[in-house]
């Protein structure tokens, strides 16, 4: 590999060890969502959107080489490229992972409050127009 390549395999060791980061930080995020913690899931929002952004930059610095279309032929180019899509995978999947937990952990709250609401009383049990149970409120009553 010849001087020229250098700045392209820095670019994409760079972007490697941002998504090795983005993958660590979607890991904390699973753990934030599991333990409820709204703090921990807020901070490690702004951190994914910040490496987000770094992953996006570095890209378009890619783009942007001159070398980038002679490096493409290289063998060492398409092996880094494969391990990069390999790790955006991983970041994939564990994203789903973390929304499937996150749409769990909503029914399982939706659940739990139409419990309450018919421990309650039937009477004023009711469903909104998006088929969620709701408490009628009738008032302080009649007074006489």
């Amino acid at each position: 590999m010849s001087n020229a390549y250098s700045s392209i395999l820095t670019l994409l060791n760079e972007q490697e060890q941002q998504l090795d980061v983005l993958l660590l930080l979607l890991h904390k995020e699973l753990d934030a969502i599991r333990s409820r913690d709204v703090e921990a899931l807020k901070s490690n929002t702004n951190e994914k959107i910040h490496i987000l952004d770094l992953v996006q930059a570095t890209d378009e610095q890619l783009t942007a080489s001159p070398e980038l279309d002679a490096a493409k032929q290289q063998d060492w180019f398409k092996e880094q490229l494969q391990r990069l899509e390999e790790k955006l995978a991983q970041c994939k999947f564990q994203n789903q992972v973390n929304s499937q937990s996150v749409e769990q952990s909503q029914l399982v709250i939706e659940r739990f409050k139409t419990e309450l609401l018919q421990s309650r009383g039937r009477a004023g049990l009711t469903y909104t127009n998006k088929g969620k149970a709701a408490q009628v409120d009738k008032g302080p009553g009649i007074k006489a």
